[in-house]
């Protein structure tokens, strides 16, 4: 064939034989659809094939083809913050590295009856998915019993790893507000509160194993009246802490907060009321959020690299396509803890 005044020759059952590994008689009974060759021969000829420009008249289309490598993010409220943005931006920049390409399938925030998943979460749509900040019991069942390969970044205590059908990564953060709260008792903050939902995520109620092992290796008691651990609603999260606070006779020392965004609401209460606090009152967070104005920067907290996060979802994501009968994986993403203002000082 002729391409811009150059002769292009055909390419030989020879050169698909050389291309793909295999005999040209294994070729030949490929693109004739003929019997005695294995599904995972068979795949390897084929794509072969559409790499040469060999059209598959007889033969079927590769499974690796047929699926083709378009891969999805079930995501609810991904505007909600840049830090679930930038995950999905470098998640879908490394998946085109590879020619795969990601598509959003939305989610509600919470079930509401009759709920069904979209229809775009098949195996004639997408090779794998991804599922990104939802947090509700029910739709994380019926994410878990779709039958495509998946991977889950976090998920709720009332739905454990075992429970997923799939792979699960988390934010190692049981160790890192350890720390954090060692430091702050090693300071002479004795008394302390968390504020989080512990049953939202996975990785809140980490954080509140951190709290409280951190107490516990320190010899020093937690007063239970000092933290808000229990429901948060989506949209009233400074009206519902606000209260908590008003109803705290006594300030503790500082809040260690399951979040930066629940640090911000924290500081916004401080800022708006002028409750007085006293001097080594401190407020810490997680995340690292530069969404907040009012804490970013400006308090410790813990980053998470979203850059390596996104890359890496994509190769499990990928993996999880291959080998979807491979042992499901759950594994722990290193934080670092950004130690800032008089905690700074103490390191």
């Amino acid at each position: 064939m002729n391409k811009g005044g150059v002769i292009v020759q055909k390419p030989t059952m020879q050169d698909l034989a050389d291309r793909a590994g295999v005999s040209r008689i294994t070729v030949w009974k490929v693109l004739n659809n003929r019997p005695g060759v294995s599904a995972a021969v068979r795949d390897k000829v084929c794509r072969a094939a559409i790499e040469c420009g060999v059209p598959l008249r007889d033969a079927p289309a590769p499974e690796s083809v047929k699926k083709k490598r378009v891969f999805a993010v079930a995501v609810a409220r991904p505007e909600s913050s840049t830090f679930w943005m930038q995950i999905i931006h470098h998640l879908a920049q490394e998946l085109s590295r590879f020619g795969a390409g990601l598509m959003y399938v939305y989610m509600p925030a919470a079930y509401q009856n009759g709920f069904a998943l979209p229809a775009a979460l098949s195996p004639e749509e997408l090779a794998a998915f991804l599922v990104l900040n939802v947090y509700d019991a029910t739709l994380l069942r019926m994410l878990s019993d779709n039958q495509l390969p998946k991977v889950f970044l976090d998920t709720v205590p009332a739905l454990p790893a075992n429970a997923l059908h799939g792979d699960l990564v988390l934010l190692e953060g049981r160790a890192r507000t350890r720390e954090i709260t060692k430091s702050l008792l090693a300071s002479g903050r004795v008394h302390l509160g968390f504020v989080g939902d512990v049953n939202y995520s996975q990785t809140n109620f980490d954080r509140y194993k951190g709290f409280a092992d951190a107490h516990r290796e320190m010899g020093c008691p937690i007063d239970p009246a000092m933290s808000h651990t229990g429901h948060l609603g989506l949209r009233s999260h400074y009206e519902e802490i606000s209260r908590f606070l008003d109803s705290l006779p006594s300030l503790p020392d500082g809040f260690v907060c399951a979040s930066d965004f629940i640090a911000s609401f924290v500081r916004r209460y401080f800022e708006e009321t002028g409750r007085p606090v006293n001097e080594r009152f401190l407020i810490t967070g997680f995340d690292d959020s530069r969404e907040y104005p009012n804490v970013s920067g400006q308090i410790t907290t813990v980053n998470v690299a979203t850059e390596e996060l996104g890359k890496m979802l994509a190769r499990k994501l990928m993996y999880r396509a291959d080998y979807p009968a491979a042992p499901f994986e759950v594994s722990y993403v290193a934080t670092q803890i950004l130690y800032r203002g008089p905690l700074q000082k103490a390191q």
